[in-house]
């Protein structure tokens, strides 16, 4: 079974297709064991055979069904919180995990700070997405024709005096959003709090959600920023990972 899955999982890498002296070089397996091995694979269809190529093999439909299985049984609320709570006992701050819907974030998991700070967040809240660090990730990850159809001649509201509020402004932040690769709010949401973003891909790397830590202003520094930045952004790799997102390794 071990040795089974070991070649099994040798099809991660590369172009997806091993032959069968390459499975016996790389694990260091007697070539009948190998050849025994992958013709069973092959026959319960977790390997394909590749007729253009003979002697090479692909997965089969057998390793789709059951990463399909798999992916049904994810729970994004779950798995954002036990991520969350990872990285809110790394850093003592409150940790949000949001979804994008129409132009508002929803809050599907959050863990609070030790210390007593004010949140207008909660799990199961809306808030405008503009006016946070998770909205703004989610937004700058869309399209531009699906932002321009969710943002043009919509009024942006204002949740405080920092509030983005005009499309053109939120534009220019979007398009700094996308080349850090984290987005940012300071006091856009709560007059007393900044919070930092990165997002969250799923197994098409497709970005479903956003992880952000938010930081009450009297902790609020440049240091702490890049600090929170990189938190987040393995925070967000990590739920990334669990949901079946390869390449995001911190």
């Amino acid at each position: 079974m071990t040795r089974a899955l070991d070649i099994l999982e040798l099809f991660l890498e590369g172009d997806g297709t091993l032959s069968a002296p390459e499975v016996t070089r790389r694990l260091q397996l007697p070539r009948t064991t190998v050849h025994e091995l992958l013709t069973t694979l092959a026959a319960r269809s977790y390997l394909v055979p590749l007729p253009e190529q003979p002697g090479r093999y692909r997965l089969g439909v057998r390793t789709y069904q059951l990463g399909s299985r798999y992916a049904e049984q994810l729970d994004l609320a779950a798995e954002g919180q036990r991520v969350a709570r990872e990285v809110a006992e790394t850093c003592d701050e409150t940790v949000h995990v949001a979804v994008l819907e129409d132009t508002d974030v929803i809050y599907i998991a959050k863990v609070d700070s030790t210390h007593a700070v004010r949140m207008v967040s909660a799990a199961g809240r809306r808030l405008p997405a503009h006016c946070t660090s998770v909205g703004k990730m989610l937004l700058a990850s869309l399209p531009q024709h699906e932002l321009d159809a969710r943002i043009e001649g919509r009024d942006l509201v204002a949740m405080t005096a920092n509030s983005l509020t005009d499309p053109d402004a939120l534009r220019a932040e979007l398009t700094a959003v996308r080349e850090r690769g984290v987005a940012t709010e300071h006091r856009e949401s709560n007059p007393d709090v900044s919070c930092v973003a990165a997002p969250v891909r799923d197994g098409a790397g497709r970005v479903v959600a956003a992880l952000s830590i938010s930081v009450p202003m009297i902790r609020w520094t440049e240091e702490r920023e890049a600090e929170l930045a990189e938190l987040a952004a393995k925070g967000a790799d990590d739920l990334s990972a669990s949901l079946g997102h390869r390449g995001a390794a911190r």
